[in-house]
């Protein structure tokens, strides 16, 4: 790759420099980049020398520059302070990049750092008594564009849903339809089947004050299915299934993809034999009334409010499990049946303490994988109005939120488009891509861990730090590209030389980053670095062909060499928004 060659070339001088005039192999240097395009293309820190060379940075940097000679790349290496600001050739850097990007193509941005590295991404994790909301998209998306973060650096990525399926709260759904369902199914009401069994799952809050028998009810419907009662099974099966059709139809809204799928109902049981395991080993103990509990560290979880040393539950008195055995049991499980090297949990941040829990009783088991599990912590969604709340069925509905986007991208488009030469099955296109867009890229935008307040009208602007402007500075080159069709630039060779002013140095600078964001991205499992890298790239190509014309540059080589510019920021677009997700728009 012609791009990494100058960065190795660069590299490879100074360390040549550093033995000829010091006689020794420098510590490992690192490259970065000069404050203001106008003092370089390159930068090298020369502060990790100085104890190794025993001499002031500045004097390093200032015996260093002097001893490089320019190259065919190299133009020149100044000393600034402790840096070596290195420029290198327009035609070279220009070109190179550019030829590299187009090149590339779908591969722009891949890495090799995971190969051979097996990784589950577990998230999304819905109930199957309500439909989606708001907080399940954000864990959806950044599930998803995690395992593709993930898999552009190498890994083998195994994305996991593990449903929720069984319990009490499946049986209010179920107990409120056989009282008040009347024999209607999703197919007689005209109702998204998740929607139906989460409209009985209101009912029976709404009811449950008023009839206090319900709560009994509940429980002996969860006996039965726990006792393999044939009828209580059959209607189990039967609103599970309307739930798992209405949540497919979701899911492909979302571009959300899963490898496996693991069911609460067949892992419910897993753990125990791990928790007697752990009693063999003596890393749990049994209590006087039969319980099983594990001693935590006072170092990791501290101490209880009256000093005594903190406790997990890992079996009740009468045998039953808790939930954290099973994802014991299930942890063990998915490692064994993908030879994983890696499991990742997407899930929010209310859980933080039960994860911290699962890893430490894992790590006590001895399994050496143990250090390889991690929760992905993410914060909570909110809108202008405040928290989200299901129970009293006021929850922002994924369906709804997805339609309400659609809606404002249509008006939006309706709007721009006063001649009306967009036909309807157009605008439809457009409308749905833009406002996917908007909910992608805005719940993308800001680190996991971060609570983020929703606004739907921000979110779908076509300016600012969104998606839909993202979108936009794609179509804007996709224009330009086309335009350029028209002209005869066939047989004219571009002349990068010719490039070079502050808007092109900034651009490219911005392309050349790309790859290292999304390396940095994948290790710190954060697709905000992609946001912010995608933003900052798609404002620096507007103002570099407002402010610099392409199509009427005043030589045919300066076009065609800007051209090559455009084009490959529309590359390194494109990849940017398929890794968020986002679909990109030729025309907006």
């Amino acid at each position: 790759m012609l791009i990494t060659n100058i960065k190795t070339e660069i590299l490879t001088v100074v360390a040549a420099a550093c033995r000829n005039l010091f006689g020794l192999q420098p510590e490992p240097l690192k490259l970065g980049y000069p404050p203001q395009v106008e003092l370089g293309d390159f930068t090298v820190e020369c502060f990790p020398l100085a104890k190794q060379f025993r001499q002031n940075p500045a004097k390093i940097a200032q015996t260093i520059a002097a001893e490089i000679e320019p190259s065919e790349s190299i133009q020149s290496v100044r000393a600034v302070g402790p840096y070596l600001n290195v420029k290198i050739h327009n035609h070279a850097l220009f070109g190179g990049v550019c030829d590299e990007i187009v090149r590339q193509k779908e591969s722009l941005g891949n890495a090799d750092r995971g190969q051979g590295q097996r990784v589950m991404v577990e998230y999304l994790s819905p109930n199957t008594n309500k439909p989606l909301h708001l907080g399940h998209i954000r864990n959806g998306v950044l599930g998803m564009t995690v395992s593709k973060l993930l898999e552009t650096t190498g890994h083998t990525v195994i994305k996991a849903n593990l449903v929720n399926d069984r319990g009490v709260h499946i049986c209010k759904s179920m107990l409120a339809w056989l009282k008040w369902g009347e024999g209607r199914t999703p197919e007689t009401t005209g109702t998204k089947g998740d929607h139906f069994v989460g409209d009985w799952y209101v009912r029976y809050a709404q009811a449950e004050n008023q009839q206090p028998d319900l709560e009994q009810g509940t429980q002996e419907m969860l006996r039965k299915w726990e006792s393999g009662d044939p009828e209580t099974l059959k209607l189990w099966e039967l609103m599970n299934g309307w739930v798992y059709g209405g949540f497919a139809e979701t899911y492909q809204k979302l571009g959300l993809e899963f490898d496996a799928f693991y069911y609460e109902s067949h892992t419910y049981n897993l753990g125990k034999d791990l928790i007697q395991m752990g009693l063999e080993k003596g890393a749990f103990v049994e209590t006087e009334d039969g319980a099983v509990i594990a001693k935590l560290p006072v170092n990791e979880f501290g101490t209880q409010r009256d000093g005594s040393q903190k406790v997990e539950t890992l079996l009740r008195s009468d045998g039953t499990s808790v939930y954290v055995t099973q994802d014991l049991g299930t942890a063990k499980m998915k490692f064994d049946e993908h030879q994983l090297d890696r499991s990742i949990y997407v899930v929010g941040s209310e859980q933080n303490y039960h994860f911290q829990c699962l890893f430490k009783l894992l790590d006590m088991l001895g399994f050496e994988w143990a250090p390889e599990c991690y929760h992905l912590s993410y914060g909570m969604v909110n809108l202008p109005e405040g928290k989200m709340k299901s129970r009293e069925g006021t929850v922002i509905d994924a369906d709804d939120l997805i339609e309400e986007m659609f809606q404002l991208a249509a008006d939006e488009i309706w709007q721009r488009d006063s001649a009306g030469r967009l036909s309807d099955e157009e605008v439809q296109k457009r409308a749905f891509a833009i406002g996917m867009a908007a909910i992608k890229f805005y719940l993308l935008r800001v680190r996991p861990e971060l609570t983020i307040n929703f606004d739907p009208k921000e979110s779908i602007s076509f300016d600012g730090f969104t998606g839909p402007y993202c979108q936009y500075a794609y179509a804007r080159c996709a224009s330009i590209l086309r335009r350029a069709q028209t002209q005869d630039l066939a047989s004219v060779d571009a002349d990068f030389s010719l490039l070079g002013n502050k808007e092109e140095l900034q651009l490219i600078r911005a392309l050349i980053q790309f790859p290292e964001v999304v390396e940095e991205a994948a290790r710190d499992l954060s697709p905000a670095r992609v946001c912010n890298h995608l933003f900052i790239v798609a404002q620096t190509v507007n103002q570099f062909y407002h402010k610099h014309p392409v199509l009427s540059a005043e030589s045919s080589p300066l076009i065609k060499a800007r051209l090559a510019l455009v084009n490959a920021s529309a590359a390194v677009i494109k990849k940017a928004l398929a890794l968020l997700g986002i679909e990109t728009l030729e025309e907006m």
